[in-house]
């Protein structure tokens, strides 16, 4: 006799699907494959594929390197049950510390190899970080984070990158066009931190700081909503300390 319990449909996780055919696009590529070519594969739009691939690098399923994703130390000992080795550790242990310390999504990403890399971001439920509706990547000239890494090239590198990413108005308060964002950088002073308002996504502001460590290229940033733009200055500076103190004490790396 079929019980009802039997015959009812079994209840599925559409997330953990999701994340789970993200994997096996991966896993149909040797040498990696980005973002875009894994959301068509896996029949996912492009912004929930970016937060998945962001989430599944963070736990160390995946892993990204030159603009690909290839399978992280925790998908291999899944595959091969390899014994345990350690999370990526400082950089994250350190943005999560920074996050609830400072009550800001933190937000860490170096430039390597002519593209912009997001190596890390923290957030908490009561401050989420910005939603990757547009590639982060391929957006450096609409956000802070991207335009203090971009400030800190020469003129030829920042060519470079806007000839394969091109200038676009992300949002009616974005530069209108690459004379107009080459001229701010310009203007910009490495001393101060780097304001972006409203120029990615309606209704938040972010603030980063260049990071020195030997010859990468880094930046760090905080976001927050509009309505708390007030608190944007006194959050960036408490990271730049928070970041200095770290820097001293010679924990941090960016060898990554």
């Amino acid at each position: 006799m079929t019980t009802a319990s039997s015959s009812a449909a079994p209840t599925l996780i559409g997330s953990v699907q999701r994340a789970l055919r993200l994997l096996e696009a991966v896993g149909a590529h040797r040498d990696g494959a980005p973002a875009k070519q894994l959301a068509r594969e896996a029949g996912l739009p492009l912004p929930t594929a970016y937060h998945l691939l962001r989430t599944l690098t963070h736990e160390g399923y995946l892993r990204r390197e030159n603009g690909v994703f290839l399978f992280g130390a925790a998908a291999e000992r899944l595959a091969g049950g390899r014994p345990p080795i350690a999370r990526p550790g400082v950089i994250v242990d350190s943005l999560a510390h920074w996050a609830k310390a400072i009550g800001t999504p933190v937000y860490c990403a170096l430039f390597r190899e002519g593209e912009i890399e997001i190596i890390a971001v923290a957030d908490t439920p009561a401050a989420p970080a910005v939603d990757e509706w547009a590639s982060f990547s391929e957006t450096g000239y609409a956000h802070a984070l991207g335009q203090c890494l971009l400030a800190q090239l020469d003129e030829k590198a920042r060519e470079d990158y806007l000839d394969r990413h091109p200038v676009q108005q992300l949002t009616r308060y974005s530069v209108r066009d690459r004379d107009m964002f080459l001229d701010r950088l310009r203007s910009m002073k490495r001393t101060e931190p780097v304001i972006e308002r409203q120029e990615y996504v309606l209704g938040t502001v972010c603030a980063a700081i260049p990071i020195t460590v030997g010859p990468a290229v880094a930046a760090m940033a905080v976001s927050l909503p509009l309505d708390q733009e007030e608190r944007l200055l006194a959050a960036v500076e408490q990271l730049r300390c928070e970041v200095t103190t770290l820097l001293r004490s010679f924990v941090f790396s960016i060898s990554i």
